[in-house]
């Protein structure tokens, strides 16, 4: 056959596609990009932004496809009362994750911008500082190109729904709001103690938090901070204004308990920051489970299906329906069903490939087990574009398995299943007539998790961003695990390629 007559390969399914290249999320931040900078000629502002990466090559400066495989960049704003930790929370995470610090003081005193002489002139007549004067600096600093190609941590803004409004209106919109929180009796007893290292602007305790290098200890010095009756005050005021913040950032927002030891703080916060939210996104389940025989993948690929309405794919059940319909595949297979080998790849692909490309599954979604069972057969599927976006590898002890399976047996009558353990025949006349299952004897299964064990770490890290499940537990809690892993989405990680 000529070159130019051969099929075409089949393409990617265009759900595989954009959810591999996240072209949701790539438009949605282009829109707020455009809301940021206002550019008079939209197009051609997110032409050139597109086209232009950061000098280091970890960020672009636009997310555009080249940022598809970099991390985001941060977008967080920490909240909370007087003395809460704010500070020490937002430069811990700015040295974590390279981002720029924006705060009351940073705006005022470190900043060259054009509105920060303004709001000087406030500050030193002791007037408050305009909601919109401030929105407006805080919109200036953020359109700098460092802000852009990092990120940045918002610390103490806003104060209040007003604030939380303007920024929204211009086009300012944090991906996480930590919001700490402790009794306001502690508050004050921290506000008494805090110390501050002029040189590095660290923020330390008296009780809390001292340092250990004895020239720290001596050039601390207590700030200007506010006194128990002015603390009050604020925190009466917070506490007034914090509700209202709270609706605004509700679906972005995570409170965390600031009266406890300072790296728990920072490890809860660290988590929470690097998640992501779920996406608006249309979704489409490709779930793909793999594990020893007797794990119970059959069984969490029923619940899947059930809850979710994803199609349930098995792929021995499957060659034996091909066999069964007397379909040309089915017949090619049924010698080597019939005689207890295994069925070459080439015919089981394109029985899978049928099955998974039919209307139902590139609609609903599908849960896959029982193939691959190596790391070629895990090839195939992504040449076929079968390509799974959750993928499970069930982990359970030798002797769990062999306790699983060697003790089920089967009613030849009713073709009802059963368990010595756990769920023995009901009568003893039922319990006389059961066979077992050859393939369930202890030397078959012997073969069958050794086959399994030796291939399955080549299978891992081929799906390198796989989840991990502890099947030796109840399958309810298995199921909860699974749930949350499939509803939520994945961790942002560099893509294999593009």
């Amino acid at each position: 056959m000529e070159a130019s007559a051969r099929p075409w390969p089949p393409p990617p399914p265009v759900g595989a596609y954009a959810e591999e290249r996240e072209l949701f999320r790539l438009l949605q931040n282009m829109l707020e990009e455009l809301l940021i900078h206002k550019p008079d000629d939209p197009i051609q502002f997110m032409i050139n932004h597109l086209k232009q990466n950061n000098d280091d090559g970890k960020h672009s400066v636009f997310l555009g496809y080249q940022e598809l495989k970099m991390f985001w960049a941060p977008r967080i704003c920490v909240l909370g009362p007087p003395a809460s930790g704010k500070t020490t929370v937002a430069m811990w995470l700015c040295k974590h994750l390279d981002a720029v610090h924006i705060s009351q003081e940073t705006l005022l005193s470190k900043e060259i911008l054009a509105l920060t002489k303004e709001a000087k002139v406030y500050k030193e007549r002791k007037q408050k500082i305009p909601n919109a004067l401030w929105a407006n600096l805080i919109r200036e600093r953020l359109s700098n190109v460092d802000c852009i190609k990092q990120g940045w941590i918002l610390e103490g803004f806003p104060e209040n729904q007003e604030q939380a409004w303007m920024l929204q209106s211009s086009g300012i919109i944090p991906r996480h709001v930590v919001v700490l929180y402790a009794p306001d009796t502690v508050l004050i007893e921290r506000n008494s103690g805090k110390r501050l290292d002029p040189f590095t602007e660290e923020v330390y305790h008296t009780t809390f938090g001292w340092p250990t290098d004895p020239l720290v200890q001596q050039r601390l010095v207590k700030p200007e901070d506010l006194s128990e009756e002015q603390l009050s005050k604020k925190l009466l005021e917070y506490h007034r204004n914090f509700p209202e913040v709270f609706q605004t950032y509700q679906k972005v927002l995570k409170s965390i308990n600031a009266d406890q030891p300072s790296v728990d703080v920072l490890s809860q916060v660290l988590t929470y920051v690097q998640t992501r939210h779920r996406s608006a996104a249309p979704f489409t389940p490709r779930i793909l489970f793999c594990g020893p025989p007797g794990s119970g993948k059959s069984l969490q690929a029923a619940l899947v299906a059930q809850k979710y309405g994803v199609v349930d794919i098995c792929c021995g059940q499957l060659l034996k329906e091909a066999i069964a319909d007397n379909t040309k595949l089915g017949e090619l297979i049924k010698p080597y069903v019939d005689n207890g080998y295994p069925v070459p790849d080439n015919l089981v692909m394109k029985i899978l490939a049928e099955r998974l490309n039919a209307l139902d599954c590139m609609t609903s979604g599908w849960v896959l087990h029982g193939f691959p069972r190596d790391i070629e057969q895990g090839e195939e599927l992504q040449k076929s574009h079968i390509i799974p976006n959750r993928v499970f590898f069930f982990h359970l002890t030798s002797e769990s398995i062999m306790e699983r399976l060697s003790q089920r047996r089967l009613d030849p009558v009713t073709g009802e299943r059963y368990h010595i353990t756990f769920r023995p025949a009901p009568t003893p006349e039922i319990h006389a007539r059961l066979r077992q299952n050859p393939k369930d004897k202890k030397e078959n299964i012997e073969k069958r998790v050794d086959t399994y064990y030796r291939n399955v770490k080549e299978l891992e890290d081929f799906y390198e961003d796989a989840f991990y499940v502890n099947a030796d537990q109840d399958p309810f809690a298995v199921f909860e695990f699974i749930e949350s892993c499939i509803i939520n989405p994945l961790p942002c990680k560099r893509l294999k390629s593009l």
